[in-house]
């Protein structure tokens, strides 16, 4: 390969744009566009076209730039249209809130007949803003429900007709999968429900690891060991707290391994738990790249909310899974760091050491 050749590809691969184009980040789509120069196109990060090579890829803010470059628009992707979260956005929006009110949740085939859209069409394009199909959805309000329910007050029974069932075996069936534990222990606080955690150093100072049956439940950072354990203590009011044992200790290490070298992944079982808003946040937060960021108004955007970006930083600050979660990834739109729940200068390190990996 020529010198230049290879100089212009070595370009492309340290520009973090270069990430969203190969990993097809449709959060991306409307920040920049990128052309081929050997096809004489140019395209939104999220085109379904062959990945190029990267010596061959210019970049480029607006479609302007790109034509007055002497480059013509995709007729796949038509980056000159709005991004594909903008079309639907509020017909999804619309959506959503139908299967809020409905008594039962309604079907796929009955969400599309509304939307005037296919079946596949909506499955695509529901998921590609909200981040989870109309199922989770339906399901995860379902979820919210019950927990406001029985929160309140309300007995076993009333909570699962509130939420729109009509079979107690269903709703027994499905109840522990939402919950994490029995109605009735939900209920009472999570009474009997047994909490395994730990507390250890990583980079960033103290972390303590928590995870019920379902898998880890929080992963909470800060100075004072103590004050990790009292706020653990805050979220199971109720529940039985057990030292980690040996097996537990080697998720531990994973987290802490993860921190420092987050392109790893962290392959262990999670137990989220939060409201329907909460959790297609939190969704779309797991789906942005290691060594990327989004601002609250693109993620509010990408699940289908774009006047929430309020409510989208509210989510950050509730979630207890750090870096598992991460909401560290998340800026304002100007791309400096605002306010993180375990700090700013963990933030900041996080973010770093991200993008050295």
């Amino acid at each position: 390969m020529p010198k230049q050749t290879t100089q212009l590809a070595s370009d492309t691969l340290r520009d973090s744009r270069w990430l969203a184009v190969t990993g097809r980040d449709a959060t991306r789509d409307g920040d920049f566009y990128y052309a081929v120069k050997t096809t004489g196109v140019y395209c939104r990060p999220s085109c379904g076209a062959r990945t190029p090579r990267p010596e061959n890829v210019q970049f480029f803010t607006t479609p302007d730039d790109a034509e007055q470059a002497g480059f013509r628009a995709c007729k796949r992707c038509r980056p000159r249209q709005a991004p594909l979260t903008e079309q639907y956005a509020e017909l999804i929006a619309d959506l959503c809130r139908h299967i809020e009110q409905a008594d039962t949740p309604p079907s796929l085939a009955q969400l599309a007949e509304l939307a005037q859209l296919s079946t596949f069409h909506l499955h695509r394009i529901f998921k590609a803003i909200t981040g989870i199909t109309p199922k989770a959805y339906a399901t995860a309000h379902r979820s919210s429900k019950v927990r406001q329910q029985l929160s309140s007050g309300s007995n076993v029974t009333e909570a699962m007709y509130a939420a729109g069932y009509n079979s107690n075996g269903r709703f027994y069936a499905e109840s522990d999968q939402m919950l994490g534990m029995k109605p009735a222990a939900f209920r009472s606080g999570g009474t009997k429900m047994q909490i395994h955690f730990a507390v250890g150093e990583c980079s960033l100072g103290a972390i303590l690891v928590a995870a019920s049956e379902r898998g880890i439940c929080a992963i909470l950072m800060g100075d004072d060991a103590q004050m990790l354990i009292e706020d653990l203590q805050n979220r199971f009011a109720k529940a039985d707290f057990v030292g980690g044992d040996t097996a537990f200790e080697q998720w531990v290490a994973q987290v802490v391994g993860f921190v420092d070298m987050p392109k790893l992944g962290l392959n262990l079982p999670l137990d989220i738990s939060g409201s329907v808003f909460q959790q297609r946040v939190w969704q779309a937060l797991r789906e942005i790249p290691v060594g990327s960021t989004a601002s609250y108004s693109e993620i509010a955007r990408q699940i289908g909310q774009p006047k929430s970006a309020r409510a989208v930083a509210q989510a950050c600050a509730a979630n207890p899974l750090a870096v598992a979660i991460p909401c560290h990834r998340v800026v304002r739109n100007d791309g400096g760091l605002s306010g993180y729940r375990w700090g700013i200068e963990r933030k900041r390190a996080l973010l770093e050491c991200e993008a050295k990996t």
